[in-house]
């Protein structure tokens, strides 16, 4: 069965990229045909970093991938590091584009890794956000998102406000923190309210 991970995480910078290539790996060695898609991504000057640098990672796990391009990988290229509404300029995004996409990946895997840009509530169109994105490609396509929060001071908020959309939204979830900053400190200052908040916390590997 044809299975997409949509790879979302708590603001930029918190590890969206190594998450998508854990996965990769992950289900590559369990002997699934593994792809990958970034929709968008922003800050482009000569080629996308984080589309090109799993590209190379998929190209190896699977071989079919070695006949697409960097631009069947990642369709929208903006230069401008920010949000894809104000990276855009003047130019047009269509989500039909991106669901075609990743319609096209599933000739050559069965389980798509699909990473967004930014959180859930970065804006693609005025009034049309990532987490519109993640419910139309679950609405289409067997969907699990997996949010990815960060270690630093802060993350409490930022995961609980990102949880609160994804349940208003009713979107099928998982939730993993990667301790790559500020370690120490996290189990101080955020880890005794995660215990007591939540039943099961699940860290990134």
């Amino acid at each position: 069965m044809k299975k997409i991970y949509f790879i979302t995480a708590t603001n930029t910078d918190v590890g969206k990229t190594y998450a998508s290539k854990v996965l990769l790996n992950k289900f590559a060695k369990k002997g699934k045909k593994v792809g990958y898609v970034k929709p968008i991504e922003t800050g482009v000057v000569d080629d996308p970093l984080d589309g090109t640098k799993l590209f190379n990672v998929v190209k190896k796990l699977n071989k079919k991938y070695k006949k697409l391009s960097i631009n069947n990988i990642v369709p929208y290229q903006f230069e401008l590091p920010a949000a894809p509404y104000v990276a855009k300029k003047n130019k047009k995004i269509k989500i039909s584009k991106i669901l075609d996409t990743i319609k096209y990946h599933f000739k050559y895997c069965d389980i798509l890794i699909v990473e967004g840009a930014g959180g859930l509530m970065v804006p693609i169109k005025k009034s049309y956000f990532m987490i519109d994105l993640i419910y139309d490609i679950s609405k289409k396509f067997d969907t699990k998102t997996i949010l990815i929060s960060s270690s630093k001071l802060g993350n409490i908020n930022d995961t609980l406000l990102s949880i609160d959309m994804l349940k208003k939204y009713k979107i099928d979830y998982k939730w993993y923190i990667n301790l790559y900053k500020d370690k120490k400190n996290f189990k101080k200052v955020s880890l005794p309210f995660y215990k007591k908040y939540f039943k099961k916390i699940s860290y990134l590997k």
